[in-house]
């Protein structure tokens, strides 16, 4: 039986709440408006699976010889309307194009965020640009899992914890399978997010049309948090935004992502994605401020994927190590802020 003695050991993958045989598991919020587990003792049979798929207590390490490229779309519109360089829309294309289904977050009729799955092209932009909010997984992995028992390409997308999870969720191979993670700074609180756009929506009036916490309207790398209501717009840039100035100075996140176990050069997803900040320094041609994509291909199913997507991109191969220097939270946990009272 899984107990949480100490918040730093949960990520909050779901993991454990998905395999239970007796759904015992249910996820409840905390103060703080993350979810952990909670046990019904009157359920549980003691059979140890929701230890056995934990990611925290069976951190996972893979050794591999990975490539890295610095890439946008060539598909403008695209691009414009992706967080950086409009990957994410060719691999999940691809899967769509094999009749297969496409994971990843999304926003509810209430703008929370909640993971769910596509299986048609029309609702891709669905999962299209940064939601900088832990997403709720539900019962996703055990809709992949029926998906790929039943021979369906499958692209499963989320943060690290959230991929390593579905893996040991699954507990076996499977050839259809693709998985995409990006490099993660954290993931705020869903409470926190509540009460910022609850407050926001009472100042307009109104409900929200649609939100996007990385516009890029002006610019890719001063990005805006923009809020479309039906007759004005909220939006202000990253150094302004309340709820922007919080999640980047680290203040409202998961406390297991002061602790992260899954912040590595050596992933288990098949690609990483990113932005990649500090493009400059590396390669100017390849930044023209509408968005550049770190691609981390790291399986060689990755690999093999980019290589038949990389006709519909311009790309460099580039050096991991360099591009990390720009953006060490692939490899770097943040530091703890403590409030002053």
């Amino acid at each position: 039986m899984i107990k949480i003695e100490n918040k730093e050991n949960c990520c909050g993958c779901w993991a454990c709440a998905n395999i239970c045989p007796k759904d015992a598991i249910t996820m409840v919020e905390d103060e703080k408006g993350f979810k952990y587990p909670k046990i019904d003792n009157e359920k549980c049979i003691n059979c140890g699976l929701c230890e056995k798929v934990c990611p925290i207590i069976n951190n996972k390490s893979v050794k591999r010889e990975v490539k890295a490229y610095a890439c946008f779309n060539k598909n403008l519109e695209i691009r414009m309307n992706s967080s950086s360089g409009g990957i994410f829309s060719l691999i999940a294309n691809y899967i769509l194009d094999l009749n297969g289904v496409v994971f990843g977050a999304q926003f509810d009729k209430e703008f929370n965020v909640v993971h769910s799955y596509i299986d048609n092209k029309k609702d891709l932009y669905k999962f299209q640009c940064s939601k900088y909010v832990q997403s709720e997984i539900g019962d996703t992995y055990r809709k992949a899992k029926e998906l790929l028992d039943n021979d369906k390409y499958v692209l499963f997308t989320g943060t690290p914890c959230q991929i390593e999870g579905l893996y040991k969720f699954l507990r076996k191979e499977y050839d259809k399978l693709y998985t995409q993670d990006f490099i993660c700074h954290g993931v705020p609180s869903p409470r926190v997010w509540r009460k910022y756009l609850k407050e926001t929506n009472n100042k307009y009036s109104a409900q929200p049309k649609e939100i996007s916490f990385r516009s890029k309207d002006n610019s890719w790398q001063d990005f805006e948090l923009k809020i479309q209501y039906k007759n004005t717009v909220y939006r202000n840039t990253q150094g302004k935004d309340t709820y922007l100035r919080a999640f980047l100075n680290d203040i409202c996140l998961r406390d297991s992502c002061y602790k992260c176990n899954f912040k590595k050069k050596n992933r288990v997803s098949d690609i990483t994605l990113a932005d990649f900040w500090g493009i400059d320094n590396i390669d100017k041609s390849m930044n023209d401020d509408k968005g550049t994509s770190l691609v981390v291909a790291n399986s060689d199913k990755g690999k093999e994927l980019f290589e038949k997507l990389k006709d519909n991109m311009e790309y460099k191969e580039v050096n991991l190590d360099d591009a990390i220097k720009y953006n060490m939270n692939m490899v770097t946990s943040v530091v703890k802020k403590i409030l002053k009272k």
